[in-house]
């Protein structure tokens, strides 16, 4: 496998993907090289969305893709926003509506019972009808705060209080989201099962 394909259309996330996919030393090209339309990501989990997403990219590009489905699951609200948290707010959808609507949904959440956890899934297909896809998942869990922090990332980052470090995902520099974010250990994971085979 000598190139890939990220199936994301969120250029911030695509940009997270290909730092992490480097250590792979494969080509990386996106999505909207191949195919202007996205597919409708109307799967009940994050696996099938990244499932999804995967298929129409590898169908698209006759090349491996990697599909990614991600969002934060806070616990008082039973695991909202979940795998809506791009549309939150619905569409049309922004990260600071979407964070606006949460923090008013958790306006009288108390402090003790703010937990919170990113979820990401990656999927890598070699095929659009590859039988064996590898999956990996990455969980990341923290706090939401009641107002934003930092300038870094994009998303529920400045609201996503990581506890160990008293910052906000949005107040970590990118190496360091990375390494220890969802995504990053999603990757990571990847890149093992790659490297097992």
């Amino acid at each position: 496998m000598d190139t890939v394909v990220i199936a994301s259309r969120n250029l911030k996330k695509a940009r997270e993907l290909e730092d992490l996919l480097s250590d792979l030393g494969v080509r990386v090209r996106r999505v909207s090289e191949f195919a202007p339309e996205a597919p409708a990501e109307n799967g009940a989990t994050f696996l099938e969305n990244a499932l999804i997403k995967a298929r129409h990219a590898a169908a698209a590009s006759g090349l491996p893709a990697v599909g990614d489905d991600s969002g934060l699951c806070v616990d008082a609200l039973d695991g909202a926003p979940g795998v809506r948290s791009a549309r939150y707010a619905g569409e049309p959808a922004s990260d600071a509506v979407n964070n606006a609507k949460l923090l008013a949904e958790m306006e009288n959440v108390a402090d003790a019972e703010r937990g919170a956890r990113f979820v990401c899934q990656l999927v890598l297909l070699r095929s659009p009808t590859d039988p064996l896809p590898l999956l990996a998942e990455g969980l990341w869990r923290g706090q939401i705060l009641r107002a934003p922090r930092g300038s870094q990332g994009f998303g529920y980052d400045p609201l996503f209080l990581v506890t160990e470090l008293g910052l906000t995902a949005a107040e970590l520099e990118p190496e360091h989201k990375n390494r220890i974010s969802h995504r990053g250990q999603a990757m990571a994971s990847l890149l093992q099962q790659l490297r097992d085979r």
